[in-house]
């Protein structure tokens, strides 16, 4: 990674207390699966186990790719968490996260466990009681994140956002701009079709971790990123809050990084 900066592969700057790489296309996923195993890798050799909370999307998909094929990592030492889950559907469901996740990363690697979160749950408050105990008692050792078109972090939408947010786990109402997001992934037919609600990990929660990476590339996030990096830190930009976050790094792509 060093050798990559000096050699001007990688362009690196700081947002206040934020790190920032550009990275090129045609390496990206291989740079953020390097940062991801290193911190992997980390946490195993100091106290054999890695607690570790991955994203979804299709920005997510080339590193989960390049990553899950690591023989350096060893997964069976890797207990698993992800950032949310649609409510009232099924983890069959084709956009389900737990599917994307089951696919991509536990059946490719052999994780030691998976925590999901059942957005199917009969009893949602349950649920994220349930699964805010398993953060507190499993505490992270990475967390990767994505940016959403919106700003939003997991499904930290504009709105429901709240950087003191009491809670580790709750239920909110998904806004427009993610539902329209959505569709544009190719993950629901329409907006009438995406739900209206998910589960998800609060911001703060999925702050609390020793190596927070994000991973965002493409030009969509254009604008969210350039929100994020030079407008004010507030929850109307929920990724602001990264510029606060020393252990935190964000890599972009020349797409994305385009207004920055």
């Amino acid at each position: 990674m060093v050798a990559a900066v000096r050699a001007g592969m990688i362009r690196e700057f700081t947002v206040d207390a934020l790190t920032v790489r550009v990275v090129p296309a045609e390496h990206f996923a291989q740079v953020t699966a390097d940062h991801a195993a290193s911190a992997l890798r980390s946490a195993i050799d100091g106290r054999g186990v890695a607690h570790a909370m991955f994203a979804t999307g299709n920005s997510q998909l080339a590193f989960l790719e390049v990553l899950v094929q690591r023989r350096d990592v060893d997964w069976s030492s890797i207990v698993g968490f992800h950032l949310d889950e649609y409510v009232g559907i099924s983890p069959e469901h084709p956009a389900s996260f737990r599917r994307y996740l089951r696919e991509r990363l536990v059946a490719p690697t052999g994780l030691r466990e998976f925590h999901e979160l059942a957005g199917d749950a009969e009893d949602l408050d349950a649920e994220c009681t349930r699964y805010a105990a398993l953060l507190r008692d499993l505490p992270l050792d990475l967390c990767c994140v994505g940016i959403g078109e919106n700003g939003h972090l997991a499904f930290n939408d504009p709105g429901v956002a709240d950087f003191h947010d009491p809670l580790d786990v709750k239920v909110v109402e998904l806004d427009d701009a993610c539902r329209r997001q959505q569709v544009g992934e190719g993950h629901f037919p329409d907006v009438g079709a995406v739900p209206r609600r998910s589960i998800t990990v609060t911001i703060p929660a999925l702050l609390r971790t020793r190596s927070l990476l994000a991973i965002v590339p493409e030009r969509r996030k254009r604008a969210a990123v350039q929100d994020a990096l030079h407008g004010p830190v507030d929850e109307a930009c929920p990724a602001s809050i990264l510029r606060q976050q020393p252990h935190a790094t964000l890599y972009l792509d020349a797409d994305s990084a385009a207004a920055v």
